[in-house]
């Protein structure tokens, strides 16, 4: 379990005496926003609005610098590692919880914790959905499960990488269904995307924002979400738990962090900076025209809901165990 008092405590950093004399002057220089997966994909296109805004907002370049590689955990570990100065910034997703505890069902040691990092504002925070090619044979869950049983470990899917967030999600339904799907993990959501869209793997989770585009051409079918309640991009696709299994239940949320240890006032003039970039119309239309609604947190909210899903989470990686 993640000590709430560690999450908050880094969202709301000391160092006063330093502090000061930084928050003054901040930000003097541009600033570098890390996505930890190639571009494409969900965290991408929370990234992209976000830092157009704040670049408004703060009057400095805020460059988007995609750093893809394990699941997000090269992405995530440069931001970890980075000056607390408030210039080195992470848009990342709900894995960045889960990647840690995957290392240790290996006995590796993490190249992170999730510690590290301080969460500044949620963004976004979409319920997942299945996609699969729209000449696929499968018009609904039922008809995809049938299939599984009938022929195991030979439908294939697509992640963003071991542990990833599509990874986890899609093991979440494989375990509730009883059936075995092959995992192909890529590099990020982009690339897994493609993989779909070329014929690599029959499947792909994911944010509905990146399939929505591929959905109304034609070339994808959404068989189900995995929210509660069903994605307002796709009012027709039932929910995994419409479908007849209750505890599939997945969201990807977006969110900025920095490290830990950034002064209060730079983490104070951070926070206002992206409450107003998050309420800027640019903003609210871009997430809106992708098909992902922003669904802003300040930190201490923030904070609390990185809690509690990544305790979900972190159960889900340990019933997965080890996978190559």
């Amino acid at each position: 379990m993640i000590d709430r008092r560690t999450l908050l405590g880094a969202a709301l950093p000391l160092l006063p005496g330093l502090a000061q004399a930084q928050g003054a002057a901040w930000p003097a220089r541009n600033l570098t926003m890390i996505v930890p997966f190639p571009p494409g994909g969900q965290a991408d296109l929370a990234a992209r609005p976000v830092a157009a805004a704040l670049q408004r907002v703060l009057g400095r370049a805020v460059t988007v610098e995609n750093r893809g590689g394990a699941g997000g955990a090269i992405g995530n570990a440069a931001a970890a590692r980075a000056a607390p100065d408030g210039y080195t910034t992470l848009m990342t997703l709900s894995s960045v919880a889960v990647l840690p505890e995957a290392e240790r069902i290996w006995d590796r040691r993490p190249s992170y914790e999730l510690n590290q990092l301080a969460p500044v504002a949620r963004v976004l925070a979409d319920p997942t959905v299945l996609a699969c090619r729209g000449n696929a044979p499968w018009r609904n869950v039922a008809d995809l499960v049938e299939d599984a049983r009938r022929r195991p470990d030979t439908i294939t899917y697509g992640s963003s990488g071991n542990y990833g967030t599509t990874h986890v999600c899609m093991e979440q339904f494989a375990l509730a269904a009883g059936v075995k799907f092959r995992h192909v993990p890529y590099r990020g959501g982009g690339p897994a995307l493609t993989g779909l869209l070329t014929g690599e793997v029959d499947l792909l989770p994911g944010g509905p924002g990146p399939a929505r585009p591929h959905v109304a051409e034609g070339t994808f079918r959404i068989l189900a979400g995995w929210g509660r309640e069903r994605v307002p991009a796709f009012p027709a696709v039932p929910t995994f738990i419409e479908a007849g299994y209750p505890e599939v239940e997945f969201y990807i949320w977006a969110g900025l962090f920095t490290p830990v240890g950034v002064p209060e006032p730079v983490m104070t003039r951070l926070r206002e900076g992206m409450r107003e970039a998050m309420a800027a119309p640019d903003t609210r239309r871009a997430f809106e025209e992708a098909g992902s609604p922003p669904a802003y947190l300040d930190t201490p909210e923030f904070a609390h809901f990185v809690e509690a899903d990544s305790a979900r989470l972190i159960e889900v990686v340990r019933r997965i165990g080890r996978v190559e």
